[in-house]
């Protein structure tokens, strides 16, 4: 099996102060990739790169603001160099069901997954094209490919966020940039934690393998399209639900 090896690269990571995005920042930095970690959360930041390792840094920003988001890549590109490698996994997932969504809370979820997924790479993918290198993976979510009664708004935004890869893979395919998406069931974070135990068995129990994901498990499938080894993949959403949807 063919080791990845990242060395020499470097990865911004959104939404990586915690949870799947800290996951995916210590794999790729155990990989041998520099990381920046860009989150609005700048305490929990700064602490999760102290913690992954002196190549990885912390960046705060609000990625509902263009102007913080532009801000913080100009920082990354600074402290570490060009980027090489984009993880856009930042998200807002707010729990109100279909009747109860104000306009106000529609445009935040939009504006942090989809709007700020779509400039910043725009934005880092213009240098992934003119160097003739570069990996986009988009966290996706299996709530844009199935239909569930509450934070509707999160699952339309995953699918647009699955609909974005595909455009942004086949304008980039020739220029040596491959942009795929991943599309996590239940995975076990600390957001997922705040349902309560039964809860949580309750919805492990519908699971086909009957358990929820560790984030480390679709950190390293980032990782893997991250590396050389994704090299032939792009436009592709990579399923890891423990069979909740399969096709």
């Amino acid at each position: 099996m063919t080791t990845i090896n990242l060395s020499g690269r470097t990865a911004l990571v959104t939404g990586a102060a915690g949870g799947l995005g800290a996951a995916v920042a210590e794999t790729l930095h155990n990989a041998g990739a520099q990381v920046a970690l860009l989150d609005q959360d700048s305490e929990a930041n700064r602490h999760t790169a102290t913690r992954i390792g002196d190549s990885a840094v912390a960046i705060t920003a609000d990625l509902a603001d263009l102007t913080q988001l532009d801000r913080a890549h100009r920082e990354a590109v600074e402290r570490l160099g060009t980027i090489d490698i984009l993880v856009n996994n930042a998200a807002m997932a707010p729990m109100n069901g279909l009747w109860e969504i104000e306009p106000a809370e529609w445009d935040a979820v939009f504006a942090v997954n989809v709007r700020a997924s779509f400039f910043l790479t725009r934005t880092v993918a213009e240098g992934m094209r003119t160097r003739g290198f570069g990996r986009v993976v988009n966290i996706a979510s299996l709530s844009g490919q199935k239909a569930r009664p509450t934070s509707v708004h999160y699952g339309v935004s995953k699918a647009a966020l699955i609909a974005m890869t595909r455009n942004f893979a086949l304008d980039l395919a020739a220029h040596g940039v491959t942009v795929n998406a991943v599309a996590p069931g239940m995975i076990e974070t600390p957001m997922v934690h705040t349902i309560g135990k039964q809860k949580m068995a309750e919805l492990a129990a519908d699971i086909p393998v009957g358990r929820i994901a560790e984030p480390t498990e679709v950190a390293d499938l980032v990782c893997f399209l991250a590396g050389d080894t994704g090299a032939f993949i792009t436009g592709a959403t990579y399923d890891i639900n423990g069979g909740v949807l399969m096709r």
